[in-house]
This record gives C-alpha cells, sequence and structure tokens, in this order.
C-alpha cells in the first residue's frame, strides 16, 4: 500500500503519473496564479498546482490541512447530515 511518506519521495512526474491512473478527482479552487487540483489517492489527499500561464505542473504536494487553503475548499463542499 502507498503510504503518504513513501508518495512525498517520489518525483513530481512519478507523483504525477499515480495520480493519473490511482487517484481520485475531488475538486479544483483557484489560488493566487494557481489552479489547484484537489485528488484522494490511497488514504490521503493531494494537490497539485498548475500554472495556466506557463501552461506546466508547478508542484505535486500533500493536503496541509492547517493551510489557509482549507477555507477555499470548505467553501465549496456542501455536507448533509441525515440522522
Amino acid at each position: 500500500m502507498l503510504t503518504a511518506s513513501k508518495f512525498e519521495r517520489k518525483s513530481i512526474g512519478e507523483k504525477v503519473n499515480l495520480l493519473y491512473k490511482d487517484g481520485t478527482f475531488i475538486m479544483s479552487i483557484r489560488y493566487y496564479r494557481h489552479k489547484v487540483n484537489l485528488y484522494l489517492l490511497s488514504n490521503f489527499f493531494v494537490e497539485v498546482f498548475y500554472n495556466h500561464k506557463l501552461d506546466k505542473i508547478d508542484k505535486v504536494d500533500l493536503l496541509d490541512d492547517r493551510h489557509s487553503r482549507m477555507k477555499f475548499y470548505a467553501d465549496q463542499i456542501k455536507l448533509s447530515l441525515t440522522i
């Protein structure tokens, strides 16, 4: 099973390949000059930072749930509770 620490040690190309094959796209947000796509891979979340002006992926990182970007995700996700 792929762990977050094993994922972090991979190259950006390997990370993108894993996300393409095994990841589940969750949503995207705009964050400064990037479109940030959020994926679920195994049991952790990954952000892909795409710079549309340069037409390239700048960064692929694990989601930092303490970052202020979390507000952008939370604003777009609506949870409904059923009892």
